[in-house]
């Protein structure tokens, strides 16, 4: 499947968020983090790459989350690890807001 064969689907309604934050979101059997960033909103998977903790529960500062596990440290414009023990990126989705909805390119 290419990025073309991909379809937008619905996540969350934006005005469900927790604004300036993150949300879970259940998406099939998928668990997503769902951030309501300074610049925009992403969307990753929700567990951690290292100790597999949910991701909502640790602490956001608009840009940046920290594992509540082990305190590893992900950027959510890039999904990049940006402090130990996080060592691998998180799986970021295409994002986009139709509508008044938050989708993802699956």
């Amino acid at each position: 499947m290419t990025a073309r064969d991909k379809v937008w689907t619905d996540v969350i309604a934006v005005r469900d968020l927790e604004p300036g934050d993150s949300t879970p979101v259940t998406l099939g059997s998928r668990a997503l983090a769902v951030f309501d960033a300074t610049d925009g909103i992403y969307v990753s998977l929700a567990r951690c790459t290292h100790g597999a903790a949910n991701l909502c529960d640790g602490h956001f500062d608009g840009r940046f989350i920290e594992c509540p596990l082990h305190q590893g440290l992900f950027d959510v414009q890039t999904g990049a690890a940006k402090a130990a023990p996080a060592r691998v990126s998180l799986r970021m989705f295409d994002t986009r807001v139709m509508d008044g909805m938050v989708q993802i390119r699956v």
